[in-house]
């Protein structure tokens, strides 16, 4: 029987896997890949046994439960000794790991997790927004921007949460919204009307600063700066798709003084704001 690794790819550039992953990407016998690996994909060698199982708002290759049962066919079928579950970000992180983890428990196949660098942390810190800072925020909340509605009974896409109290979904966007500190909301781009509604709904203050950013760590990356009460009318000028973060906050003020010029920002991406 084989072992199943549910590896971490990180925020999608090759530089940041972890030695072991590195590792692992080129010792396996077969590799399911996510969408949000892009960038690491190049790092397959050539010849590999690739099952692409992405999954985006709009379409799903395989379901969650198909990818579950998968990973144990492969793992039992005899022909594959290490069995590599490539996940963008970290597989523990609204990566649906635990899930997978849990089944192939179940099953009776051996596995092991690879932590890897969320896009919660690596995407604000590339583009030069830090999630703490002293005398401005000492404390970091991470959400998902994608919840299952309460009158939804099937599981969607990664990321989205299990029915459960409050709107939306599990999370209670009330406490959120009166959260001190730094918000990060991950899948951030699709649902940004709605949770920005939300978070004003419940008294977040429309000032507070906000930073959408797209596609980190690619060549398409931009950022786009505003307030919780212009973000959504900014966001939809500069045509903002997924990927993105949300980051939510007064630690997005930080990066203007991290800025190498006023014209570009800390990695050179185009910033777009309210003239």
């Amino acid at each position: 029987m084989g072992k199943v690794f549910l590896v971490g790819a990180g925020p999608g550039d090759p530089e940041l896997l972890s030695l072991k992953a590195s590792r692992l990407i080129k010792e396996a016998d077969v590799i399911l890949t996510d969408n949000l690996v892009f960038g690491v994909k190049k790092q397959i060698p050539e010849g590999k046994k690739i099952v692409d199982v992405g999954k985006t708002a709009e379409r799903h290759k395989l379901s969650q439960d198909e990818i579950n049962r998968l990973l144990v066919e492969l793992a039992v079928s005899g022909k594959y000794e290490k069995v590599v579950r490539l996940k963008g970000g970290d597989p523990f992180i609204f990566g649906r790991g635990s899930e997978e983890a849990l089944f192939l428990k179940e099953h009776g196949v051996d596995f092991e997790v690879v932590p890897g660098i969320s896009s919660a942390v690596a995407v604000p810190a590339d583009f030069g927004i830090p999630l703490t800072h002293r005398g401005v925020s000492s404390s970091v909340t991470v959400v998902t921007g994608h919840e299952q509605e309460k009158e939804e009974k099937e599981e969607g896409e990664e990321g989205k949460g299990e029915e459960g109290k409050g709107e939306g979904g599990g999370l209670d966007w009330e406490a959120v919204a009166n959260l001190r500190g730094t918000l990060v909301i991950l899948m951030g781009a699709g649902n940004l009307a709605r949770n920005v509604g939300r978070l004003l709904k419940h008294g977040m203050p429309a000032e507070t600063p906000v930073a959408v950013l797209e596609r980190g760590f690619t060549s398409d990356a931009r950022i786009v700066v505003g307030e919780l009460g212009n973000i959504v009318k900014l966001a939809r000028q500069a045509r903002v798709k997924p990927p993105a973060v949300v980051v939510v906050g007064e630690v997005v003020k930080v990066r203007e003084k991290l800025q190498k010029s006023k014209s570009q920002n800390l990695v050179g991406s185009q910033n777009l704001q309210e003239p």
